[in-house]
């Protein structure tokens, strides 16, 4: 086969891509406000997050963040984003359930960190609103799961909200528009390499 004869399938192939690819984009004529779920025991969650934050803020539109557990305000993502104009962002934890160790107290703070999702949830200013950290209250039954998914089918129609966090549970995985299961291969702590700014934190 002479490189033309080559060019010329690459071309054939390329264009019935285009034609399928150009169908689908067509088909896809609703807006509305997604609801995103990324979960699973890989790294980057959050970070794909945070993109989507600058993402909006790109567009010049609000956005809001409630971090449940965390505790630490000196993240690389804090540091510039909470910075910007136009976010509201909350760190709404303690810290890890493992470093509290007081259940009752960690119970309390998610109640409150709610009530300040419920406030970003019903603000029709927000573009985006990033629930970081949310299914470990969940699934720790630390909050109600069908109020949470109330509060979220209530919220403005062309709210976005995105939800991280592992073992996200079926309740927000049925209502959700887009999931995304990221895999654990390898990461480096486990070689004992910690935490790099930048990077982890």
């Amino acid at each position: 086969m002479t490189m033309q004869d080559k060019q010329e399938q690459h071309q054939k192939r390329m264009a019935r891509k285009k034609a399928v690819i150009d169908a689908a984009i067509a088909q896809a004529d609703q807006d509305k406000g997604l609801l995103l779920i990324l979960t699973g025991n890989g790294k980057g969650k959050s970070s794909s997050a945070f993109g989507m934050v600058a993402r909006t803020l790109g567009y010049g539109h609000k956005v809001g963040v409630a971090q449940f557990l965390k505790s630490r305000r000196d993240t690389g993502e804090e540091k510039f984003l909470g910075n910007q104009a136009g976010v509201q962002w909350q760190v709404l934890g303690d810290g890890f359930t493992w470093d509290t160790q007081d259940k009752a107290a960690d119970i309390a703070s998610a109640q409150r960190g709610w009530q300040v999702a419920q406030a970003m949830l019903r603000d029709a200013t927000l573009h985006l609103v990033v629930l970081d950290e949310l299914t470990y209250l969940l699934n720790y039954g630390y909050l109600d799961a069908e109020q949470v998914c109330a509060d979220l089918a209530a919220r403005p129609p062309m709210q976005h909200v995105v939800i991280t966090g592992r073992a996200a549970p079926d309740c927000l995985i049925q209502m959700a528009d887009t999931v995304s299961d990221i895999q654990d291969i390898k990461h480096a702590f486990r070689a004992g390499v910690r935490a790099q700014p930048g990077i982890d934190l």
